[in-house]
């Protein structure tokens, strides 16, 4: 098993909770709250450790709300390390309407970063990598970050012989596909921004993966479709995987939880078909779970023994 490390710029404190009906004015009266730390790579190294592997999960963390955050985060992951900040960690709200099944999410605001702290940020990263290992760079870049941040990633991951996966969105994506990177897992919309093409049909989404195959360099590109499943592609080979049936109850950490089963079974040797399968079976898993509630290990295997049926 090759070496897993995750970084998570801009974590959040999940808050999920319950009400009968959503309406304006009133005090809406809530039930089954519940509190865990959020954040794309952060989500990736926990649902790793529930599938039976290990990451080094590099989050950043401050203010009384990072308290709370760290707290949650180290009860649960052996490998999570902290990058110190100034500014308060962020939180987000998931409620869900039981009288309509309608899921609400509402994203708070996170800290403002200094200079010195993105780049002792960068100094943490190419400290923990190694030759062979993976790194994980996935969620949304906090105010005063540059959007190269990503990039700058990269770039040190290919210095140290590193395989840099990256689940970003706009800028961020835009720039860390100028670098080069080992593999990029856009969903449809973020894949949709970036060439300024509908991607409806199933031509047009292969050829947009090969363009960034052949002009940004990636080795491999996973477009993530939702409930069709996902696209794979290389420089050899392109095929699509279908999703499982399943009956949704909260959309939260299904890419995170795809991402972190594709990466835990390349990391272990797999190929890209079959680490596929595991994703999307993780994918599927995780819609599953009630409000912020990672994928289940057992929801994961379940489902990828149905899709190598």
């Amino acid at each position: 098993m090759k070496p897993i490390i995750t970084l998570t710029m801009n974590p959040a404190l999940d808050v999920s909770t319950s009400v009968d009906k959503v309406v304006s004015t009133h005090k809406l009266r809530c039930s089954g709250v519940r509190f865990d730390p959020g954040g794309g790579g952060v989500n990736v190294g926990r649902v790793i450790e529930r599938l039976g592997g290990g990451a080094v999960t590099l989050y950043a963390v401050g203010g009384p709300m990072g308290e709370v955050y760290r707290g949650l985060l180290e009860t649960e992951l052996d490998g999570a390390q902290p990058i110190e900040i100034d500014g308060n960690t962020r939180q987000s709200f998931n409620v869900n309407e039981e009288s309509t099944g309608k899921e609400y999410r509402f994203v708070l605001e996170g800290p403002k970063w200094q200079e010195k702290e993105w780049q002792g940020a960068l100094d943490r990263v190419e400290e923990t990598l190694s030759e062979g290992s993976y790194l994980v760079v996935s969620g949304s870049l906090p105010e005063g970050v540059p959007d190269d941040f990503t990039a700058r990633v990269a770039r040190l991951a290919k210095k140290k012989g590193a395989r840099c996966v990256v689940d970003a969105s706009g800028a961020s994506l835009e720039a860390a596909l100028d670098e080069g990177v080992f593999l990029v897992k856009p969903n449809k919309r973020e894949l949709r921004d970036l060439t300024g093409e509908d991607l409806d049909s199933r031509e047009e989404q292969e050829e947009a993966a090969k363009r960034i195959l052949e002009d940004a360099g990636a080795q491999v590109v996973v477009l993530s479709l939702g409930g069709d499943g996902a696209l794979f592609a290389t420089t050899d080979e392109v095929f699509h995987l279908p999703a499982p049936e399943v009956e949704a109850r909260s959309a939260v950490g299904a890419g995170d939880s795809f991402v972190a089963a594709l990466v835990l079974r390349l990391a272990d040797g797999g190929s890209l078909a079959d680490a596929g399968r595991y994703a999307v079976a993780a994918g599927a898993a995780a819609l599953l779970s009630e409000g912020t509630e990672m994928c289940r290990a057992e929801d994961v295997e379940r489902l990828y023994r149905e899709l190598l049926s």
